[in-house]
């Protein structure tokens, strides 16, 4: 017998035998299907989380040119995109959040998660909550997490207590206690290290313990309008290329810039312009990129693992 004939015999005894469906219409009734035993069942393969894009700058609105400029960078940018505090000047009145920050980075509103800054509380920091509303997290407390390409993302508040005694201080050390993720970047306005006028901020440095405790890879801060990174730290500021934290102060969304008046020794790079950072998120690491507003040239990049 030929290998076509065989076939068409093969074939036809199994369908016979109610191995293989028949491709034509039948008006047999066909009964439940049986279920399918465990233990033929393949799982998927685990699928890494998608890179994720964190992109802005603190120190914007003051109704002058430079936050309509890097706006319009946030226009052609994806992302989430975070504020750094200091978002309205010069007091984050309901009227300057209208008036300096709606008109341009407003326009992102939707996709930004902001946190407070020390301008935002010369008024007490009401019209800041009012106008982000929910994007400022929960309760009016001004410190929240949420993911961002597989990472936790935290924003805290630097303006009110955060040590570990206080309510965000506990809050914190429980969010990453109970977050395990394998990469971490929190932000939020007074750095704890800085190059420019304002200086350190070592109000923030028990935070920075806590995050050092935890493993934390990117701190991000604004306050001193620059550009700013910082090679890996522990909170006391010593280099540290295993489990130190690297810092980017990113004072650049519009406010007139700083110089630097006192540079400190961990301080990799540093630039005077207005842009914004952009974060690049992926599994086991990250990229950075610093991108001017037009007519600026300054740029800064590069990549790291996480811990």
């Amino acid at each position: 017998m030929s290998l076509s004939a065989r076939l068409v015999q093969s074939v036809a005894s199994l369908l016979a035998a109610g191995v293989l469906a028949s491709c034509t219409k039948s008006s047999t009734p066909v009964g439940p299907t049986p279920p399918i035993s465990p233990s033929i069942l393949v799982a998927p393969p685990s699928v890494a989380a998608a890179p994720g894009v964190l992109v802005g700058a603190g120190d914007i609105g003051d109704c002058g040119p430079g936050s309509e400029a890097t706006a319009r960078l946030l226009d052609h940018l994806p992302g989430t995109v975070f504020a750094a505090g200091d978002n309205a000047y010069f007091s984050g009145t309901r009227d300057e959040f209208v008036r300096c920050y709606e008109p341009t980075w407003g326009r992102h509103r939707a996709r930004t998660r902001p946190a407070p800054g020390n301008h935002e509380y010369n008024s007490g920091g009401g019209a800041y909550y009012e106008y982000f509303g929910a994007n400022a997290g929960p309760g009016g407390a001004g410190y929240y997490s949420y993911t961002v390409g597989g990472w936790n993302v935290i924003s805290l508040n630097s303006e009110i207590a955060s040590g570990p005694a206080s309510r965000q201080g506990g809050w914190l050390r429980n969010e990453l206690a109970n977050n395990r993720t394998a990469c971490t970047a929190v932000y939020w306005h007074r750095p704890l290290f800085s190059s420019g006028p304002h200086g350190d901020n070592a109000d923030m440095r028990e935070v920075w313990r806590t995050l050092y405790d935890f493993d934390v890879d990117l701190v991000i801060n604004g306050h001193d309008h620059a550009y700013e990174r910082f090679s890996p730290q522990d909170p006391d500021g010593r280099f540290d290329p295993a489990r130190g934290i690297r810092e980017f102060v990113v004072g650049t969304g519009g406010a007139a810039p700083y110089g630097f008046p006192s540079v400190h020794a961990n301080s990799e790079v540093r630039g005077a312009a207005w842009g914004v950072a952009m974060f690049t998120l992926r599994a086991g690491g990250y990229d950075w990129e610093f991108v001017p507003v037009e007519g600026q040239s300054f740029r800064d990049s590069g990549a790291a693992v996480c811990h």
